[in-house]
């Protein structure tokens, strides 16, 4: 299926990096409805939502910018903590949307596995269902948040 003007404009806006150093799509050929599709698919088949799993990233973040830059336990088995810099980060989608430029980690006490997202990951997962293009620095590998996040 041919994309339309707007999403080959927005393929191009994600794959430049006029809004984040190396651009959202890294060296992924496909485009962003190829990517969004076999990602929300792969959240389904684990038995999840979109969101779901936004909702649950921003629950992660919402608790560790209490304690801003000391990590916080979530349970037994998760800490987490917030970093924030000074500005904002607009989502490159055509609507108007900036978020503070915090970045949260997750960690695995037991096997030290880790994931950080941004503000604008947990929107551009659940408003877009992107996670970003293979190889990009900020990649979200679904099935490995959902592991750790839902402790699956």
């Amino acid at each position: 299926m041919k994309n339309t003007p707007e999403m080959e404009k927005l393929d191009n806006i994600l794959r430049s990096s006029r809004i984040v150093a190396g651009g959202f799509m890294g060296q992924d050929n496909r485009d962003v409805n190829e990517i969004t599709q076999e990602d929300t698919r792969t959240v389904e088949k684990l038995g999840y939502s979109l969101k779901q799993v936004a909702d649950r990233m921003r629950l992660i973040t919402e608790q560790a910018k209490k304690s801003l830059g000391v990590p916080v336990e979530i349970d037994a088995k998760l800490t987490t903590c917030v970093d924030e810099a000074k500005g904002r980060i607009v989502c490159p989608w055509p609507h108007p949307a900036s978020f503070d430029k915090r970045l949260t980690t997750v960690k695995d006490i037991d096997t030290g596995e880790d994931i950080t997202w941004s503000d604008l990951h947990i929107h551009l997962i659940d408003e877009h269902g992107f996670f970003e293009g293979r190889g990009s620095s900020m990649r979200i590998e679904p099935e490995k948040l959902i592991k750790l996040i839902f402790r699956k």
